[in-house]
This record gives C-alpha cells, sequence and structure tokens, in this order.
C-alpha cells in the first residue's frame, strides 16, 4: 500500500509539473505596433505542440529521448526505493531465526533459514557460516568480502539515477542549441521589429529543453544520493549483524 502511495505521488508531481509547463508555454502576445510604421502580424507564442513537433526531425528525436529519461527516472526512483526498505536490507525475522537454531548447535537449520531470506544480510551470515570453522577472525573476512559486494551491487543498481541525472541536461543543452542554430537560420529573410520578435520567440522556445533536462536532472541526483546513503548505513549495519552473530556462537561442531 505504501509503495503504491508513493508511485503515485512521483507520477502527481510529474503531471502537475507538465501542467505547468504547458500553460506557461500557450499564451500569446498582443499585437504591436512601432513608431509610424504598419502594425506587425501577431505573433504567437509557441504552444507546447509546437515546442516538440514544429522544429524538425532533430528536435523531435531530442524530446523523445528527454520524456524517455523522464520515465526512467521515475521507474529508477521507485525500484531504488524498492530495493533500501528496510525489510529487504535488514528483514526482521532472519536474525531470531537463526540465533534460535544456532542456540540449540543446529547449523544447518540456520543455513536452511538464510537461504529461505534471500538478501544482503542472509548472504552475510552464509558467508561467515561458511568459513566458520577456521576461525572467528577467517569468518569475520568472508563476512566484510560479502558485505562489499553486495554494496556494489546495489549502488550499480541506483547509479542508473545517477546516469539520468548526468545525461538530462546534456540532452536538454543539445536541443537548446539546435533550437538556436535553426532560429538563427530561419530570421535570413526578416528585418526590423518582426526579425526580434521572432528571434526573441524562438530562443525562448529552444531553452525549453534545457528546462526540461534540469527538471529530470535535479530530482534524479537527489535520490540517488539519498538512496545510496540509506543503502550504505543499512549495509554496515547488516555487517555488523552477521559479525556479532558468528562471534556469539564462536567455533561449531558441524557434522559431516
Amino acid at each position: 500500500m505504501r509503495n503504491r502511495f508513493v508511485y503515485k505521488l512521483f507520477f502527481s508531481i510529474l503531471i502537475i509539473l507538465i501542467s505547468h509547463l504547458s500553460i506557461s508555454m500557450t499564451y500569446a502576445n498582443a499585437e504591436t505596433q512601432i513608431g509610424g510604421e504598419p502594425a506587425a502580424a501577431v505573433i504567437v507564442q509557441p504552444g507546447f505542440k509546437d515546442i516538440v513537433f514544429g522544429n524538425g526531425a532533430v528536435n523531435l528525436l531530442i524530446w523523445f529521448l528527454i520524456f524517455l529519461a523522464s520515465f526512467a527516472t521515475l521507474t529508477f526512483i521507485y525500484d531504488g526505493f524498492s530495493l533500501i526498505k528496510k525489510r529487504n536490507l535488514l528483514p526482521e525475522s532472519l536474525v531470531p531465526s537463526v540465533s534460535a537454531y544456532l542456540q540449540r548447535n543446529d547449523l544447518d537449520s540456520a543455513i536452511t533459514v538464510c537461504e529461505n531470506h534471500p538478501g544482503p544480510l542472509a548472504n552475510m551470515l552464509l558467508a561467515g557460516f561458511a568459513n566458520i570453522q577456521n576461525g572467528i577472525d577467517s569468518a569475520h573476512e568472508n563476512i566484510v568480502a560479502t558485505a562489499e559486494l553486495e554494496n556494489e551491487k546495489i549502488i550499480q543498481r541506483i547509479s542508473y539515477l545517477n546516469l539520468c541525472g548526468q545525461i538530462s541536461p546534456m540532452l536538454g543543452l543539445l536541443g537548446t542549441v539546435v533550437g538556436m542554430v535553426k532560429a538563427f537560420a530561419s530570421l535570413a529573410g526578416q528585418a526590423g521589429a518582426a526579425k526580434a520578435q521572432l528571434l526573441a520567440l524562438a530562443i525562448s522556445g529552444a531553452l525549453w529543453t534545457t528546462v526540461a533536462g534540469l527538471l529530470i536532472s535535479v530530482p534524479a541526483l537527489i535520490f540517488y544520493t539519498i538512496y545510496k546513503n540509506i543503502a550504505t548505513k543499512r549495509l554496515i549495519e547488516s555487517q555488523t549483524i552477521a559479525t556479532n552473530v558468528i562471534k556469539s556462537i564462536g567455533s561449531i561442531d558441524v557434522e559431516e
């Protein structure tokens, strides 16, 4: 239930942002007259449809990539939220169950419990159990190595948010540059006030790709940093718990 609420919240925020973006881009400029010259033709501020679909195939491709990046960002935000949840990294029932079997010197049952609760903590415990007969220090080294591996797995998975945060402004900047090049190229046959107005409108339209890129980049980088810190903290806690479990049992005689 909580996951659905967060997922809907993210999409609601995105819809609100797109709505404000669309409204701000659809207002019209009033007809103007300069000095004794006849009134210039009415120049309408380009709307969302004109900005996305009205500047050629290259601009349309860039907007497609920006929308794709926004969808990917929302997907990775939701995925990261599910990944770092405490019940996934630190299941409450795992350690009490393992400890109960270890108190009866039933290592096989403890291993079975870990296998039935797959996750970073269970993998650390299994790594410790696999080398417990060689001593606490050796088991601890296995736990540390497994903790580093689990941390790397999680960081690699949430690093896609960092990729979205890095590439989105670049796509926005690329769209702005392409739009400005086309804007200047289309002004060859214009003159006077109309030329200045058309140039201003063309540049403002081109800048919207940068705005869209930044709207994607900022939350992506924020969530990436938050998820990374939470994951690191909980994996350190998992490593400490696994080490304490191993230390509490010392050397166990395992039946061959």
